[in-house]
Parts: structure tokens; C-alpha cells; sequence
């Protein structure tokens, strides 16, 4: 297998790892993607987290109501159309994330352990460019 593909199985895998450390057993990998999207954004409509995430209607509506009755996130109807919901996150929701958070960063401490700086920009460029276009292709697939 070329070296490229190999890495970034590998990455996955121990990405994935760590992922499983870090996030508290009692919210699903979804619930978690759906709260760290609302983060970003403050407030979103359930469409556009559908878009983001490339899931079905129906998997994003049980995991929005999990995550209701969970007290992590809240929902209002959107001034511009009533039928739509606004969500965003509450402060048990805040507070979940910022723990998780904590637990992300021992990634971040080990990555600057072992890049030099040169490579530790390189690393966040070539990084974010890969992640954009992952997005990019799962945003137009679902167009």
C-alpha cells in the first residue's frame, strides 16, 4: 500500500482512539459531531446540519431529541419561518463540550511535541486543506 494511504488509515484509526477517550459514553459519536457543528455556528437550522453531517433526516431528528432531552441542546422557531427550528446549545451543552475539549488537547500537546515548528504549520495547512475538501465533496454529493 502506498505511504499516503497507510498514514492516513492509521490517522483515522488512532484519531478514533482517541475520540473514544475523550467522549463521555453517554452521547454517540453523531450527538457529539451535531454539538461541536452548533458550537462553531451558534445557531443552526436542522437542514443545514443535515447537509454538514451527510445523514438523513430521520437519524439527525432522534439525535436532536436525544440531545433535547439530554438538556444539551434547545430549540426555537426561527423568526423568518415558524416551521423552522433554531438550535443551539445550552449551558449544560457549553459545559459538555469545553470537558471534551480539555480531552482534545492531548492531542494538540503531543503534536507539538514531536513536530518542529516548520512542521507543525505545514502539518495545520496540509491538514486543513484535506478536512475542506472532505467537506466540500460531502456537501455537493448531497446537493
Amino acid at each position: 500500500m502506498e505511504l499516503l494511504n497507510n498514514a492516513l488509515i492509521n490517522l483515522q484509526c488512532e484519531l478514533v482512539a482517541e475520540r473514544n477517550i475523550v467522549n463521555p459514553k453517554k452521547i454517540s459519536w453523531l450527538q457529539y459531531d451535531i454539538l461541536h457543528l452548533i458550537s462553531q455556528n451558534k445557531l443552526m437550522l436542522p437542514s443545514d446540519l443535515n447537509i454538514s453531517l451527510g445523514i438523513s433526516r430521520s437519524k439527525l431528528s432522534k439525535a436532536l431529541k436525544e440531545l433535547k432531552i439530554m438538556g444539551y441542546i434547545q430549540q426555537k422557531p426561527s423568526d423568518k419561518d415558524g416551521r423552522e427550528l433554531l438550535t443551539s446549545l445550552t449551558n449544560e451543552g457549553q459545559e459538555l463540550l469545553a470537558n471534551i475539549h480539555n480531552g482534545h488537547n492531548q492531542i494538540y500537546f503531543i503534536a507539538k511535541k514531536v513536530f518542529t515548528e516548520e512542521e507543525q504549520e505545514q502539518f495545520g495547512k496540509l491538514a486543513s486543506k484535506l478536512s475542506n475538501a472532505l467537506r466540500t465533496e460531502r456537501m455537493t454529493q448531497n446537493e
